[in-house]
């Protein structure tokens, strides 16, 4: 049983506060340590359900943020950028048998701790055929294409509820209760590795490989903060204004999907202005 984590930090254990996931930070420092508590327990769980490899790929900011010395031995860390997949890379292989979403956030213009989706801001929301997606709902309609299930979603309360719309079989755990986008009632480290731990091993005998799901076109239409933004975005081929803020396209495949969706949020990163936006 291989079992591929998805590792990002907005949802991780006492995370509320943009600084303790930006880079560099004294509080980033200090919440290294509680992100990595949390994949940590979500590996043991499910070595002590039966998994024979677990391999972490880290998917926030840098893609350098985990404690490689504080995890289990048994566990591959795959760390750093630029990877085809992003944020679910390593699914592609035809090897791995399910997929955990940990320390995910609820998406752009919802509600939830530090709510996003790729751009820390500058996006106001993301569609999916019609539906607000989170960064969860894009990554399990990646997953699926290569018939891998999702079988474990970390986060705050309402990142479970966001998940079980893409996820309905995976279990849960709430490691923090939403308050407003920079607050929640935080559980401690120590309870939140149990909860993991326990929801991981639960959730192993969901890891089974299914028929790929092929269930495009996707059309995927992405709003901005700024007027400039949506004409940047039209730089990438098959992106067309929607309206003043406003994108969309449409991908035969998720694989394709994701992909154009990333070169949309590089150009756009590169043209948000410091003062302006």
């Amino acid at each position: 049983m291989k079992i591929l984590v998805s590792a990002d930090m907005e949802g991780a254990t006492g995370v509320t506060w943009p600084r303790d996931v930006l880079p560099g930070t004294p509080e980033w420092e200090r919440c290294r340590a509680l992100f990595t508590s949390d994949v940590n327990a979500a590996a043991l769980g499910f070595y002590d359900a039966g998994a024979t490899q677990v391999v972490v790929n880290e998917a926030h900011w840098t893609m350098r943020n985990l404690l490689l010395e504080e995890l289990d031995a048994r566990v591959e860390m795959l760390t750093g950028r630029h990877k085809s997949l992003s944020m679910v890379e390593g699914v592609q292989y035809g090897d791995v048998d399910g997929v955990a979403f940990v320390g995910y956030h609820t998406g752009a213009g919802a509600e939830g701790v530090l709510a996003h989706t790729y751009l820390a801001n500058s996006i106001t929301g993301v569609w999916l055929n019609g539906l607000r997606a989170s960064e969860g709902l894009l990554n399990a309609h990646v997953v699926a294409e290569y018939g891998v299930p999702v079988i474990l979603v970390t986060g705050d309360d309402l990142t479970c509820v966001d998940a079980a719309a893409y996820a309905p079989d995976a279990r849960t755990v709430a490691v923090k209760d939403h308050v407003s986008r920079y607050a929640a009632i935080c559980r401690t480290p120590t309870r939140t590795a149990a909860d993991i731990r326990a929801a991981a091993a639960e959730a192993a005998p969901l890891a089974v490989r299914y028929e790929p799901v092929r269930g495009g076109p996707f059309a995927v239409e992405v709003e901005f903060d700024a007027e400039h933004l949506s004409l940047a975005a039209t730089v990438v081929p098959g992106v067309e204004r929607r309206g003043e803020r406003r994108v969309g396209y449409t991908s035969g495949t998720m694989y394709e999907g994701i992909r154009t969706f990333k070169a949309v949020t590089t150009v756009v990163s590169a043209a948000v202005e410091e003062q302006y936006g």
